[in-house]
């Protein structure tokens, strides 16, 4: 697209700017999640997650909803040693660590998440899952 005679590009990516006009990578838009008026980033609250000793994996996809735009859901992959761990234990241990409207409203426990042959996480699976779901 050309504005002023510059040529710009779309990219799909959220950047932030810094005081000296370095642009730094936020996240991709499709992962963003609109929780309540607020832009939610997913790997934001993975990385979260990941910070957890029983956590080795983690996929977050909003979840649409008519009262909030979208729930925040997150699937968790848990250690094969861990017992016992709950999912009120994680979101409690989350909510210490994140603002409250960043907080997942649901988790679900998984043994895998998808992942592409070079090992790159695919939401997209996990969002397909949860449409099919809702459908029925």
């Amino acid at each position: 697209m050309e504005i002023d005679g510059l040529l710009y590009y779309r990219t799909a990516d959220v950047l932030t700017m810094d005081e000296k006009g370095q642009y730094y990578f936020v996240d991709r838009t499709v992962d963003t999640i609109k929780h309540k008026g607020y832009r939610v980033s997913s790997s934001e609250i993975e990385g979260v997650f990941q910070e957890n000793q029983a956590v080795i994996g983690a996929c977050v996809v909003g979840i649409p909803d008519e009262k909030v735009g979208e729930c925040i859901k997150i699937f968790v992959v848990l250690k094969e040693d861990v017992k016992g761990i709950t999912g009120y234990d994680l979101i409690k241990w989350c909510g210490k660590r994140l603002a409250g409207y960043k907080v997942p409203q649901y988790i679900e426990f998984r043994d895998m998440l998808p992942t592409s042959k070079v090992g790159k996480l695919l939401r997209r699976e996990i969002r397909s899952e949860e449409e099919r779901r809702k459908e029925g």
